[in-house]
Protein backbone atom coordinates (compact mmCIF):
# COMPACT_ATOMS: atom_id res chain seq x y z
CA UNK A 1 0.00 0.00 0.00
CA UNK A 2 1.36 3.41 -0.84
CA UNK A 3 2.25 6.17 1.87
CA UNK A 4 0.68 9.25 1.86
CA UNK A 5 0.97 12.45 2.82
CA UNK A 6 -1.99 14.74 3.68
CA UNK A 7 -0.41 17.36 5.85
CA UNK A 8 2.92 19.31 5.78
CA UNK A 9 3.65 21.39 8.31
CA UNK A 10 1.68 24.80 9.66
CA UNK A 11 0.06 25.26 5.76
CA UNK A 12 -1.85 21.62 6.24
CA UNK A 13 -2.83 21.87 9.50
CA UNK A 14 -6.28 23.59 10.68
CA UNK A 15 -5.64 26.73 12.01
CA UNK A 16 -6.40 28.35 15.22
CA UNK A 17 -9.09 30.35 13.52
CA UNK A 18 -10.60 27.32 12.09
CA UNK A 19 -10.51 25.24 15.47
CA UNK A 20 -12.10 28.39 17.51
CA UNK A 21 -14.82 28.90 14.66
CA UNK A 22 -15.54 24.97 14.88
CA UNK A 23 -16.30 25.25 18.54
CA UNK A 24 -18.08 28.01 18.07
CA UNK A 25 -20.31 26.59 15.56
CA UNK A 26 -20.53 23.46 17.98
CA UNK A 27 -21.78 25.67 20.38
CA UNK A 28 -24.46 27.61 17.82
CA UNK A 29 -25.44 23.79 17.17
CA UNK A 30 -25.82 22.27 20.62
CA UNK A 31 -29.22 23.59 21.23
CA UNK A 32 -30.66 22.32 17.97
CA UNK A 33 -32.40 19.25 17.87
CA UNK A 34 -33.11 17.71 14.19
CA UNK A 35 -35.61 14.54 13.74
CA UNK A 36 -34.23 11.59 11.79
CA UNK A 37 -35.81 12.47 8.46
CA UNK A 38 -34.20 16.03 8.16
CA UNK A 39 -31.04 14.79 9.91
CA UNK A 40 -30.65 12.30 7.09
CA UNK A 41 -31.34 14.98 4.07
CA UNK A 42 -28.44 17.31 5.43
CA UNK A 43 -26.68 14.26 5.58
CA UNK A 44 -27.21 13.20 1.71
CA UNK A 45 -24.56 14.70 -0.72
CA UNK A 46 -21.49 15.63 0.31
CA UNK A 47 -21.65 15.05 3.77
CA UNK A 48 -21.99 10.93 3.36
CA UNK A 49 -19.27 11.71 0.20
CA UNK A 50 -16.82 12.75 2.94
CA UNK A 51 -17.79 10.09 5.41
CA UNK A 52 -17.02 7.56 2.72
CA UNK A 53 -13.65 8.89 1.79
CA UNK A 54 -12.47 9.23 5.28
CA UNK A 55 -13.80 5.36 5.67
CA UNK A 56 -11.54 4.18 2.87
CA UNK A 57 -8.75 5.82 5.08
CA UNK A 58 -7.87 2.16 6.48
CA UNK A 59 -4.50 3.48 8.32
CA UNK A 60 -3.15 6.72 9.25
CA UNK A 61 -0.56 8.47 11.72
CA UNK A 62 0.65 11.91 12.56
CA UNK A 63 1.00 14.51 14.83
CA UNK A 64 -1.77 15.89 17.67
CA UNK A 65 -2.73 18.20 19.48
CA UNK A 66 -5.20 17.73 22.24
CA UNK A 67 -7.50 20.62 23.89
CA UNK A 68 -9.52 19.38 27.38
CA UNK A 69 -12.57 20.74 28.66
CA UNK A 70 -10.34 22.84 31.31
CA UNK A 71 -8.83 24.79 28.35
CA UNK A 72 -5.67 21.88 29.35
CA UNK A 73 -3.03 22.11 25.92
CA UNK A 74 -1.30 18.69 25.32
CA UNK A 75 0.16 16.92 22.10
CA UNK A 76 1.82 13.66 20.66
CA UNK A 77 1.42 11.05 18.14
CA UNK A 78 -1.37 9.01 17.23
CA UNK A 79 -1.59 5.76 14.78
CA UNK A 80 -5.22 4.88 13.35
CA UNK A 81 -5.83 1.22 12.10
CA UNK A 82 -9.57 0.73 10.69
CA UNK A 83 -11.59 -1.15 12.02
CA UNK A 84 -11.91 -0.15 15.80
CA UNK A 85 -8.16 0.77 16.64
CA UNK A 86 -6.17 3.66 17.82
CA UNK A 87 -3.02 4.79 19.92
CA UNK A 88 -2.76 8.12 21.15
CA UNK A 89 1.14 8.00 23.06
CA UNK A 90 1.33 11.92 24.63
CA UNK A 91 4.44 13.97 24.95
CA UNK A 92 6.28 14.30 28.20
CA UNK A 93 5.65 15.31 30.88
CA UNK A 94 2.38 13.70 30.41
CA UNK A 95 1.77 10.07 31.26
CA UNK A 96 -0.77 9.12 29.73
CA UNK A 97 -1.50 6.42 27.17
CA UNK A 98 -4.87 5.68 24.94
CA UNK A 99 -5.04 2.91 23.28
CA UNK A 100 -8.17 0.95 21.52
CA UNK A 101 -7.72 -2.76 19.87
CA UNK A 102 -10.81 -3.18 18.65
CA UNK A 103 -12.60 -4.55 21.57
CA UNK A 104 -11.71 -2.33 24.27
CA UNK A 105 -10.60 1.00 25.11
CA UNK A 106 -8.03 1.93 27.84
CA UNK A 107 -6.66 5.00 29.44
CA UNK A 108 -3.37 4.49 31.15
CA UNK A 109 -1.18 6.56 33.43
CA UNK A 110 2.38 5.12 32.83
CA UNK A 111 3.78 7.03 35.57
CA UNK A 112 1.36 5.47 38.21
CA UNK A 113 0.64 2.10 36.39
CA UNK A 114 -3.38 2.77 36.83
CA UNK A 115 -5.50 1.91 33.63
CA UNK A 116 -9.52 2.38 32.91
CA UNK A 117 -10.72 0.63 30.58
CA UNK A 118 -14.66 0.77 28.52
CA UNK A 119 -15.92 -1.09 25.62
CA UNK A 120 -15.21 0.31 22.39
CA UNK A 121 -18.79 -0.41 21.64
CA UNK A 122 -19.87 1.92 24.08
CA UNK A 123 -17.86 5.19 23.21
CA UNK A 124 -18.07 8.21 20.35
CA UNK A 125 -14.64 6.54 19.28
CA UNK A 126 -16.66 3.16 17.76
CA UNK A 127 -18.12 6.10 15.10
CA UNK A 128 -14.97 7.71 14.42
CA UNK A 129 -13.49 4.23 14.23
CA UNK A 130 -15.72 2.41 11.99
CA UNK A 131 -15.91 0.16 8.94
CA UNK A 132 -17.94 2.63 7.10
CA UNK A 133 -19.41 5.85 8.25
CA UNK A 134 -23.00 5.59 7.41
CA UNK A 135 -24.78 9.25 7.95
CA UNK A 136 -27.90 7.97 6.82
CA UNK A 137 -29.05 6.61 10.36
CA UNK A 138 -30.65 8.30 13.43
CA UNK A 139 -26.72 9.38 14.73
CA UNK A 140 -26.94 12.44 12.86
CA UNK A 141 -27.04 15.25 15.03
CA UNK A 142 -25.86 18.01 12.76
CA UNK A 143 -24.65 19.14 9.30
CA UNK A 144 -23.22 22.69 8.87
CA UNK A 145 -21.22 23.36 5.45
CA UNK A 146 -19.00 26.86 5.48
CA UNK A 147 -16.30 27.29 3.03
CA UNK A 148 -12.88 26.37 5.12
CA UNK A 149 -14.86 23.63 7.04
CA UNK A 150 -17.47 21.26 7.15
CA UNK A 151 -18.65 19.77 10.64
CA UNK A 152 -20.84 16.74 11.10
CA UNK A 153 -22.32 15.92 14.66
CA UNK A 154 -23.12 12.32 15.69
CA UNK A 155 -24.30 10.48 18.16
CA UNK A 156 -26.37 7.41 18.90
CA UNK A 157 -28.09 7.55 22.44
CA UNK A 158 -29.35 4.13 22.21
CA UNK A 159 -25.65 3.15 22.76
CA UNK A 160 -23.75 6.59 24.11
CA UNK A 161 -26.61 8.17 26.08
CA UNK A 162 -25.40 12.33 25.82
CA UNK A 163 -22.28 11.54 24.30
CA UNK A 164 -21.58 13.30 20.87
CA UNK A 165 -18.66 13.14 18.66
CA UNK A 166 -18.29 15.97 16.39
CA UNK A 167 -15.68 15.63 13.02
CA UNK A 168 -14.52 18.22 11.21
CA UNK A 169 -13.28 17.82 7.75
CA UNK A 170 -11.49 19.93 4.77
CA UNK A 171 -14.28 20.85 2.34
CA UNK A 172 -11.34 20.58 -0.62
CA UNK A 173 -9.75 17.34 0.37
CA UNK A 174 -12.33 15.87 2.61
CA UNK A 175 -9.60 15.11 4.95
CA UNK A 176 -10.28 14.80 8.77
CA UNK A 177 -8.76 18.01 11.01
CA UNK A 178 -10.39 17.46 13.74
CA UNK A 179 -12.87 15.55 16.29
CA UNK A 180 -14.68 16.93 19.83
CA UNK A 181 -15.86 14.53 21.95
CA UNK A 182 -18.95 15.96 23.88
CA UNK A 183 -19.60 14.14 27.14
CA UNK A 184 -22.97 13.92 28.94
CA UNK A 185 -21.87 16.67 30.77
CA UNK A 186 -21.48 18.76 27.75
CA UNK A 187 -17.39 19.05 28.35
CA UNK A 188 -15.83 19.28 25.19
CA UNK A 189 -12.54 17.19 24.92
CA UNK A 190 -10.92 18.43 20.75
CA UNK A 191 -7.90 16.70 18.74
CA UNK A 192 -6.66 18.98 16.13
CA UNK A 193 -4.69 16.51 13.75
CA UNK A 194 -1.80 17.65 11.27
CA UNK A 195 1.56 16.17 9.45
CA UNK A 196 -0.67 13.14 8.54
CA UNK A 197 0.27 9.96 6.52
CA UNK A 198 -2.15 7.47 5.52
CA UNK A 199 -1.96 4.01 3.81
CA UNK A 200 1.06 2.72 5.97
CA UNK A 201 1.97 -0.72 7.83
CA UNK A 202 0.76 -0.64 11.34
CA UNK A 203 1.39 -3.62 13.56
CA UNK A 204 -1.25 -5.34 15.67
CA UNK A 205 1.47 -4.69 18.89
CA UNK A 206 1.02 -1.05 18.32
CA UNK A 207 -2.47 -1.64 19.51
CA UNK A 208 -2.16 -4.16 21.96
CA UNK A 209 -3.33 -3.40 25.06
CA UNK A 210 -1.52 -4.32 27.85
CA UNK A 211 -4.75 -6.53 29.50
CA UNK A 212 -2.66 -8.58 32.33
CA UNK A 213 -1.62 -5.66 33.77
CA UNK A 214 -4.78 -3.39 33.61
CA UNK A 215 -6.48 -6.65 35.49
CA UNK A 216 -4.03 -6.09 37.88
CA UNK A 217 -4.05 -3.13 38.54
CA UNK A 218 -7.93 -3.37 38.49
CA UNK A 219 -7.85 -6.09 40.94
CA UNK A 220 -5.44 -4.46 43.35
Amino acid sequence: MTETKTGQGSNRAISRRVFVCGLAALAGMAGTTLDARHASAQASGVAQRIADHFSSVKTMAGEFVQFGPRGEQTGGKFYIRRPGRIRFNYEAPSPMRVIADGKSVVIGNMKLKTWDIYPLSKTPLNLLLSERIDLTGRMVRAVREESDLITIVLGDRSIFGDSTITMMFDPKTYDLRQWTITDPQKKDTSVMIFNVRTGMQLDDKVFRIPYDEVRNKRGG
